[in-house]
């Protein structure tokens, strides 16, 4: 089994910066991608960014947040941030962690269980 766990939510006035953390833990799988997903109130989840763990590093951005947020990873600790700045109103979410592993052939999803991030006019 593969744990996922988000830090580093709060409430932060717009124009603030705030950093999320999510750690990895478990044995036996390794890391594909990791990535931040947000879900505000009455709004389906949404991609946030994305990074994938490899040698290429390649990120994926919301068009939303591009030059805002930037996505970075920690291999040896299986830990990736986000952090996020010029915060906006609008990015009050509860933002989610996933975790895509490999296990053997198997690929899978695993989902923090959210953190909550307000943003005050």
């Amino acid at each position: 089994q593969v744990q996922v766990a988000e830090s580093g939510g709060g409430l932060v006035q717009a124009g603030g910066s705030l950093r999320l953390s999510c750690a990895a833990s478990g044995s036996g799988f390794s890391i594909n991608a990791m990535g931040w997903y947000r879900q505000a109130p009455g709004k389906q989840r949404e991609l946030v960014a994305t990074i994938t763990i490899t040698r290429a590093n390649s990120t994926n951005y919301a068009d939303s947040v591009k030059g805002r947020f930037t996505i970075s990873r920690d291999n040896a600790k299986n830990m990736v941030y986000l952090q996020k700045n010029s915060l906006k109103p609008e990015d009050t979410a509860v933002y989610y962690c996933n975790c895509n592993v490999r296990k053997g052939w198997t690929n899978y999803s695993y989902w923090g269980q959210g953190t909550q991030v307000t943003v005050s006019s």
